[in-house]
């Protein structure tokens, strides 16, 4: 169990105050600017819903390896956000009969000054973010309501309720912010006929993306201390699978991060 407070926390491991933790955080934007979309150990959320009784579709970028699923037992398809993603939607259906549950993991996120963002990171963002979410959910949307209901989780971002100075990032919040608003709006056109819609607002969580020499320097963003596992998002996904009376839900999995710092 992680620590609730920095007590007991090593001093090197404790959170660095803003004037340290700055130059740091500016110096690693500076050096990576755009993060892949990320994987979330997609394996274990195949591998627990299995074991809660249902099929299920995982919309993803298509890059990610899941270790210890067959993807011929017509358990999950993963969808790659292309030009040929509603015919891939289609195939799904046909392929396993219906689609359960769909995980919206495909994201991209740009750091840097507002006046900095040039024309092409806006329409990545816009283009991964935003149109990747609208045209695979629009498209799968039917198929739930055809089989009495579903389930989609979107994945977000904390910084859309607390953002820091330390990571300017507003191309991020506009489009995961939207994507935000659309859950609770999706949430309430769709609660009477079955279909519930999540989403989960991640901290910062410890993926290959993220050199491990800066790992101290993010887990000093979170009032926890420390960075998130993937282990926590797939235990956020499993949850709302499972909470058939939850629907239009953020659901933060920061370290506290939304509470405040």
């Amino acid at each position: 169990m992680a620590p609730s407070s920095t007590r007991g926390v090593p001093a090197s491991r404790r959170p660095k105050n803003s004037a340290e933790r700055g130059p740091l955080l500016r110096r690693y934007l500076q050096q990576v600017q755009a993060v892949a979309p990320q994987c979330f150990e997609l394996g274990r959320i195949v591998e627990q819903l299995r074991e809660q009784r249902a099929s299920l579709d995982l919309g993803d970028d298509g890059s990610c390896a899941v270790p210890g699923v067959d993807r011929r037992a017509g358990l999950a398809a993963f969808f790659r956000l292309d030009d040929h993603l509603l015919d891939q939607v289609d195939l799904g259906v046909d392929r396993f009969g219906r689609i359960d549950t769909l995980v919206n993991n495909a994201g991209v996120f740009v750091a840097k000054p507002f006046t900095d963002y040039t024309d092409e990171d806006y329409a990545l963002l816009t283009g991964v973010n935003l149109a990747g979410f609208f045209h695979l959910t629009r498209r799968v949307v039917p198929h739930m309501l055809a089989n009495g209901g579903g389930h989609i989780v979107t994945i977000t971002t904390s910084f859309v309720d607390q953002p820091n100075s330390n990571v300017p990032s507003v191309l991020a919040s506009l489009t995961k912010g939207g994507l935000s608003s659309a859950t609770k709006s999706l949430a309430i056109e769709y609660a009477s006929r079955g279909v519930r819609v999540n989403a989960i607002a991640p901290g910062i969580i410890k993926t290959p993306m993220h050199p491990v020499e800066y790992h101290e320097t993010f887990a000093a963003l979170h009032p926890m201390g420390r960075m998130g596992e993937t282990s926590d998002i797939v235990d956020a996904v499993v949850y709302l699978e499972s909470a058939p009376f939850v629907t239009g839900e953020i659901l933060h999995v920061d370290g506290g991060q939304n509470a405040g710092n």
